[in-house]
């Protein structure tokens, strides 16, 4: 399988993040559902911007495993924030994720007005392509 991360010259160019990726061959893709801060008993976890993006990092890293994927296999993330959240201060919370990463994903961010329980602060989907052959 081959993924290719795309940064066009005439684009502007972020560490954080691809332009665009294609992925060919025998690729297995695996859509991760968006993912809050709660533990494994369903448990908010934190009240703030910053633990919140931890935890549910943490969620997502966990059910690309359970898909037999790892973060390096991440070729899009969706990130959704409540209003008057730090787009940043969630960036720095996912610095210990993002150095497992050895490219970055394409990510799309938004802002809402609020999530589907009125305690989240952010919620994160990844889309991931392994390959077919690679043993699990």
């Amino acid at each position: 399988m081959l993924i290719e991360r795309i940064n066009a010259e005439t684009l502007h160019r972020n560490p954080a993040y691809s332009q665009a990726i294609a992925v060919s061959n025998r690729a297995k893709l695996v859509f991760v559902g968006g993912q809050n801060a709660v533990d494994g008993d369903g448990q908010i976890v934190g009240k703030d911007i910053a633990t919140q993006t931890a935890q549910t990092l943490d969620n997502v890293v966990t059910a690309l495993r359970a898909a037999g994927a790892t973060l390096d296999d991440v070729i899009k993330l969706t990130i959704t924030i409540v209003q008057g959240h730090s787009l940043q201060e969630a960036f720095t919370a996912s610095e210990h994720v993002r150095a497992m990463m050895g490219q970055p994903p394409t990510v799309h961010v938004v802002f809402v007005a609020g999530l589907a329980h009125p305690d989240f602060l952010i919620e994160v989907e990844a889309i991931a392509a392994i390959d077919e052959g690679r043993e699990i």
